[in-house]
Order: C-alpha cells, then sequence, then structure tokens
C-alpha cells in the first residue's frame, strides 16, 4: 500500500494490541479492505465476497487469512470461520454494509452485531477517506498512484447491552448501537482529514 499510494494512518494505536477485536470498515471503494489490511497493527482476516476467489487471486487470498463468503446464503462456514478467528483471539474485518456503496454506514446489515455480541469482541471502527476520489489511472476504480489515502482508526466500544442475550431483538439494539457509533467515528475522521 505505501508503495502505491500514501496512505496516512490515524489512530493505529487504539486497536487493542492483543485479544479478539472487530475492525468494522466504511466501504466506498475496492482499495479500501487491502489499504486497511497494509496499514492495521495487527494482521486482519476480512470477511470477502467469494466472487473475489477467483483465478490465483483466490490461493493469495485464503494464504493471507482472508474467509471467503457466500453473500446470497448464511454461510455457515464463513461465520464459524470468522467466530473461529476471535476465538483464537484475533482480528476479524468487516465491512458493515455489507458492500461498496457510498461508505457512510447509513444502511448496516446485522453481520457486524452478531460477530460483536456472540464472541463479546470490541469494535473499532474505521474509516477510509480518499480512496474513491479523482478515479482513474490504469486500472478504471483504483485510486491515483501516489495519491493520499487516510485511514483512521477510533476508540474500540461494545455493541452488545452487556446482557449476554442474543435475540434479534438485542441484535437489532446493538446493531443501531453500532450505527450510531460508526457514523459519529466517521464525521469525526472528515473533520480530523478535512475530507
Amino acid at each position: 500500500m505505501y508503495g502505491l499510494w500514501k496512505p496516512r494512518v490515524l489512530g493505529a494505536w487504539r486497536v487493542p494490541a492483543s485479544g479478539p477485536a472487530i475492525l468494522a470498515v466504511n466501504h466506498s471503494h475496492n482499495v479500501d479492505g487491502p489499504m486497511v489490511m497494509g496499514v492495521a497493527p495487527r494482521p486482519v482476516h476480512f470477511l470477502i465476497k467469494k466472487e473475489a476467489f477467483v483465478g490465483p487471486l483466490g490461493p493469495f487470498l485464503t494464504g493471507i487469512g482472508q474467509l471467503k463468503v457466500d453473500r446470497d446464503v448464511a454461510d455457515r462456514t464463513a461465520i464459524t470461520q470468522a467466530l473461529d478467528v476471535l476465538a483464537a483471539g484475533g482480528v476479524l474485518g468487516i465491512f458493515p454494509e455489507g458492500t461498496r456503496g457510498e461508505g457512510d454506514f447509513a444502511a448496516l446489515r446485522s453481520g457486524l452485531a452478531y460477530f460483536a455480541v456472540r464472541s463479546g469482541a470490541p469494535v473499532v471502527p474505521v474509516a477510509v477517506l480518499g480512496s474513491s476520489e479523482r478515479r482513474g489511472w490504469l486500472a478504471k476504480g483504483l485510486p491515483p498512484l501516489r495519491s493520499r489515502v487516510d485511514v483512521v482508526f477510533g476508540d474500540p466500544f461494545d455493541a452488545g447491552d452487556g446482557s449476554g442475550r442474543r435475540t434479534r431483538k438485542a441484535l437489532d439494539e446493538a446493531t443501531e448501537r453500532i450505527q450510531k457509533q460508526l457514523t459519529g467515528h466517521l464525521e469525526n475522521a472528515r473533520r480530523l482529514t478535512g475530507r
């Protein structure tokens, strides 16, 4: 990442140094996941759509610990692998909106809340800013070479209410808490970076 662009990383010290953690990353561009993987202070295991695991990229992604997920079904294998990462004290990366979009955390899916409540792992909000500006150069949709991309890590927080409940209502409430935290972090990150 540092060879192709100019990442500016802010708040990486907020990622817990050990134990399970979930990085909740906004997603407006293809480079967001690789950028976070490249600059995070700990190895990150992202849930990545199965369509990305084609050709030589498939064995590469598997080899660096990324998790293939079928977004069309409740992928039990991917869910189990993600929970195993957290149970082993690792870092799970999730795009809580489920796919690329505006990257504003406006429409969250319940997967992040499920993993956070089920594992008890803290959620670390991550804002990637500048990855979708001035698209162009060689590959359509990638930021220009050597352009600045800001990655801002926020304060970890617990998504659950402390009751340990895993009901649909508890997950819906956790999703609301998560959305509020992520939206607030994104606003702060935009103010901090001027983007």
